[in-house]
């Protein structure tokens, strides 16, 4: 899981660019958050960000819960 904040708020239409994220905009900055398959898939999305000229204020890996072994 990753959160990436960007300096611009984001309307829901461009939900389609990020098909994978969780888009939350608020007090002039978006954040996207939600599962990175792989570091190869990350750096699409960072280049993806890039491209499109939105200047990126973080990025957070966040610790996934632990399984406990059961269903």
């Amino acid at each position: 899981m990753y959160t990436i904040r960007v300096q611009s708020e984001l309307r829901p239409s461009w939900a389609g660019w990020f098909a994978d994220l969780t888009l939350i905009a608020d007090n002039g900055t978006t954040l996207m958050t939600g599962a990175v398959v792989d570091q190869a898939a990350l750096y699409g999305l960072l280049k993806k960000i890039r491209d499109l000229g939105l200047p990126l204020i973080s990025v957070n890996r966040e610790a996934l819960p632990l399984s406990d072994g059961g269903d």
